[in-house]
Parts: C-alpha cells; structure tokens; sequence
C-alpha cells in the first residue's frame, strides 16, 4: 500500500502514504495478529478479542468498543465433544456475539448440518445448547438479514428456521438448555425445543413476537402451552412479557435457576451436571423413554378418534372400524 502510493502524483501522493504509516502505526500498536488489507477497517484476532468486540471507529484514526460484522461463518457454531468422564455429551455453542445470537441463514444451516450428524451417531448420550456470549442466549430470528429478502424468501426462511427448531425437539437423546442470558423469540422457542431447560437468574426470555405484529413462528405456539399451561401461556404470548430467571422457574418454564456466577456460565454448569447424570443410565432406555414420553405428550388424530367425535356431533353411536 505505502508503495503504491509513493507513486501517486502530487499532494495525493503525500496524504495516501501518510494514512498507510499512521493505519501501520496503529496496527503496530495493538499487537500481532493485527493485518492490513488496504483498508482501515480488516483487523484479524483470535475469538477471545471478537468476544471482546475491538472495532475501528467512524473516521478509522481511533479505535472504539464494539461488535465487528467481520466474524467467520464457520465459527458461528462451534460443536464440542466433550472427554474423559463428559465423553457422551456434546455441547453446541451458538457463537455470533456482533448480532447477539440471533438466527441467521447460515447459523441454521450450520445447526441442521450439526444436528443430522447427531441424531445418528450412537455414542452421543446427552446434547446442551448453549451460548459462547456472555449475556445472550440467542435474541431470535436475524431481522436485519430478513428485512433484506425479498417476499418469496421470508417464507422459506422461517419455514426453515421452524424446521431445525423441530429436528432439535425429534433428536433421540436428552437435550438441555443452558440460558445464561437473552432468549427472546425464535430464541426461547429454540430453548422450548430442548428436554430441559435451565436459567441463571439474570437470563430474560419471552416469546415477544406480537410486538411485531406477527406470532411465534418455530413451534412456540404449541410447545409454551405443553410447558407451562394454555391459559397462562395465552398471557405470555398475548402480553408479549419477558420474564427473569427466578419469574420463568415459579411457572415451570425451567427446571432450574441459578445465581449467575463471574463467568457467566451458571446455566451451562448445571446443565453439565444434569447431562453427567444421565450418562450412566441405558442409552437404549433412554431413547425408547424419550420417544414414550414425547408421543404420549401428543394428540395422535387417528380415524377412531375422528369418527367418535364426528358420532359425538351427530349424537350417535359411533361405527368403528374395529368392530
């Protein structure tokens, strides 16, 4: 860069090297792994400094705390296979600190792949679905990304946001939620998926959709209703409230509240602990205990059931096919 523009005619010249010795300068600064791409704004850092949020400022001569848009897509979920005596149990971890979480079109993609790998590999005992940010659990769907689609794509969008949710609730092993913070939306309706939930006491969730004039979109609906009641999840839906940790455990959102700790990861913790527990028991049991369990939790609508409502209606004798 500086070469380039040596060569430059005039006063340009002179200014476009003075920029690249001051951004060089900076750089210098800050440390290694810290790289010029031709602009003010590329800085390359380890995960730890993403999380910390280092960006350039408006202008690009000073630096200011923020979230950085330049995160790796591959990093956005990371997927661990935990040793030794957690070996059994695998953690995803939602990783998009820049958007707080929030479902985007490649974050779902990256889930479905994760999870069709899981549902299928034998050795896996227990799942946790966690965040790697402090504060948030996931904040729902990404709007920002789906304010840039066109009309036909909205629909699939959400249809597969909806699908994934479902294929984490279908997975044959225990699932937990570890909330260590935000999970509003398609966050706590991702939450709602697991087996298990548990919350630090600072951790806010809501399905708040009707702010926006829309509904909860990835099985809310049916799955608040199954946790907590009809009756008291019409309220939380229709009232769009965000409730705490200790507020989500006295209506039986949660298993579990727990202080959060200095780490921020009070929730995960506990959801360590409880997956350790499920690790000894028949992994056979336990999936054919998950399936007896999730069935029974469902309405099946067979014919029988069908013709003896129908009878009921009619005021007759139903005529089953059995008989």
């Amino acid at each position: 860069m500086a070469a380039a523009a040596a060569t430059a005619p005039g006063a340009l010249g002179i200014l476009q090297a003075g920029r690249a010795r001051l951004v060089a300068a900076c750089c210098a600064r800050l440390g290694p792994g810290w790289r010029l791409s031709g602009s003010w704004t590329v800085p390359r850092a380890d995960p730890a400094t993403w999380a910390r949020g280092w960006t350039p400022a408006a202008g690009g001569a000073a630096w200011r705390r923020g979230y950085s848009s330049e995160v790796k897509t591959e990093d956005e979920l990371r997927v661990r296979y935990l040793e030794e005596e957690n070996r059994g149990i695998v953690v995803l971890g939602i990783n998009r600190a820049y958007a707080k979480n929030s479902l985007s079109t490649n974050l779902i993609k990256m889930l479905s792949k994760a999870v069709d790998a899981l549902k299928s590999d034998k050795k896996v005992r227990t799942i946790i679905v966690r965040s790697e940010v402090p504060g948030i659990f996931c904040a729902g769907a990404d709007l920002k990304e789906r304010v840039k689609m066109n009309s036909s794509e909205v629909g699939p969008f959400v249809s597969k946001i909806r699908a994934v949710i479902n294929e984490i609730a279908n997975l044959p092993v225990p699932t937990i939620a570890a909330i260590d913070g935000l999970a509003l939306g398609g966050g706590l309706e991702l939450a709602l998926a697991c087996d298990i939930r548990v919350a630090a006491s600072s951790a806010k969730m809501g399905l708040v959709e009707t702010k926006l004039a829309i509904i909860p979109g990835g099985g809310g609906t049916q799955r608040l209703p199954r946790a907590i009641g009809m009756s008291l999840a019409k309220e939380l839906i229709f009232s769009a409230r965000v409730l705490d940790g200790q507020a989500a455990k006295a209506v039986g959102l949660i298993s579990h509240v727990l202080e959060q700790n200095q780490e921020g990861d009070a929730a995960y913790r506990k959801a360590l602990d409880l997956a350790r527990e499920f690790l000894p028991q028949g992994p056979v049991a336990m999936r054919v205990a998950k399936l007896a369990i999730n069935q029974g939790m469902e309405t099946i609508p067979t014919k029988d059931r069908l013709e003896g409502l129908l009878a009921f209606k009619e005021k007759r004798t139903p005529r089953y096919k059995g008989e």
